[in-house]
């Protein structure tokens, strides 16, 4: 089994499921490159609970888990299996490094899942479960939670931290347009990924310029900290582009390890 690659993917608006943008095309060139896949695991800032709970569900269900929408948002659906097993497995990983585990056999796939996996894997034909974020967590916690993951990665699982490279929506339902602060935050991330300067990655708070604007609470911006947890030191690191949606939120991704023929398939649909 080749090691699959780990991902973070900036899931935006919902309004992604409509609008590919330029990261849709990419997602779906990274997903038909890749070879192996057992499974898909995501951790998204859209469920949050005390401890980890892990999706067990045989048929997870779609949640729209927003409001105010266009109505075709919430005809969409997206039927992928999930990964009993794996997620017993995941659970089994997490409890041996020190974390409280609990199965979920209800939970379904929130948008924060099933919206970007309509591009990787628009067949869901892959099985997909998720993995709670769990409530207080920092920088460090999530970090150690895609470290904990990793060993997945030889099972043919692809973990995908599902969140966004800026978040401030405060700014946004107030139609505070200043794209250049988010610009300088992306380029700033996108050096440190380059670098593998984890400890900058983790101290972005402090040392990114506008960190805590672009991240007025950190959920969306920890699941590249388990992307980049999950990863080796020896992955190469590649951009995702995605580009800004809506002038602040920045769409842009990485991609941990990808094989040679994803990233020739990356490239050509760049």
């Amino acid at each position: 089994m080749t090691t699959t690659p780990s991902l973070f993917i900036s899931h935006g608006s919902p309004m992604f499921a409509l609008e590919p943008g330029l990261l849709g095309p990419n997602l779906r060139a990274i997903g038909q490159s890749l070879s192996g896949i057992t499974s898909v695991l995501v951790v998204s800032p859209h469920w949050q609970t005390r401890g980890v709970r892990i999706g067990s569900s045989a048929a997870p269900e779609t949640i729209h888990d927003f409001g105010g929408f266009p109505e075709p948002l919430y005809q969409l659906h997206y039927p992928a299996p999930g990964a009993p097993a794996l997620a017993r497995d995941a659970a089994h990983l997490l409890a041996s490094a020190g974390l409280e585990v609990t199965l979920d056999e209800r939970r379904g796939l929130d948008h924060g899942a099933w919206v970007p996996m309509r591009y990787l894997f628009p067949d869901a034909d892959v099985p997909v479960f998720q993995v709670s974020l769990p409530q207080g967590i920092d920088a460090a916690g999530a970090l150690r939670l895609g470290q904990a993951l990793a060993p997945l990665r030889q099972r043919g699982v692809l973990v995908v931290g599902s969140g966004s490279l800026t978040h401030n929506l405060y700014g946004f339902r107030q139609h505070i347009r200043d794209p250049e602060y988010a610009r300088q935050f992306v380029d700033w991330v996108r050096d440190a990924i380059a670098a593998r300067d984890v400890e900058a990655l983790l101290d972005y708070r402090r040392r990114a310029p506008h960190g805590e604007r672009a991240h007025p609470t950190e959920e969306h911006y920890l699941p590249l900290l388990v992307a980049v947890g999950a990863s080796a030191a020896t992955d190469t690191a590649q951009l995702v582009e995605g580009g800004m949606t809506y002038g602040v939120l920045s769409m842009d991704s990485f991609a941990f390890g990808l094989p040679d023929a994803a990233q020739s398939a990356l490239g050509k649909a760049a």
